[in-house]
Parts: C-alpha cells; structure tokens; sequence
C-alpha cells in the first residue's frame, strides 16, 4: 500500500477547507492508497494526476518506486487548475 505525503503548500490548502471537505479529501485518498491508478486521472502536459474529490481537486505524484503518493495541491477546482 502506497503512503502519502502532502507538500507544504497542500498542507495550508487542507487545513483551509472545511471539516466536511476535509474528510472527504481523506476518504478519497485513503482509496487511493490501495490502488492509486484507478481513482485518478492524468493532468494533461505534465507528470501529474488529478483527483477529483466532488467540486474540489488534489493534484498528486505517484513514485511507484517508493510506494509515495505526493500531494502538490488541494482545492476547489476553479482555483487548482493553472
């Protein structure tokens, strides 16, 4: 099972987010960790993934080597995305 990181920068995104979100945005990434291609989407023109937790968005790298799911970014999709 793989183990997630959140970056700094996705740390002060989540703790922004309301306590409804927020558990959302967990439980999506705990179905993640168990099998992390199959609940994410490729961002388009980089090596990211996309998320998609209802209106809002995690934008995620995945190191298969380390069994690591990074998390870049935490937000409403019409800030995440740019």
């Amino acid at each position: 099972m793989y183990s997630v990181e959140l970056s700094r920068t996705a740390e002060k995104q989540f703790f922004k987010l309301s306590e409804s979100i927020r558990e959302r945005v967990i439980n999506v990434l705990e179905r993640i960790r168990a099998r992390p291609y199959h609940f994410v989407k490729r961002k388009e023109g980089t090596p990211y993934f996309i998320a998609r937790i209802g209106d809002y968005r995690a934008i995620l790298s995945i190191n298969n080597e380390q069994l690591k799911i990074y998390v870049i970014e935490v937000g409403h999709r019409k800030n995440i995305y740019g």
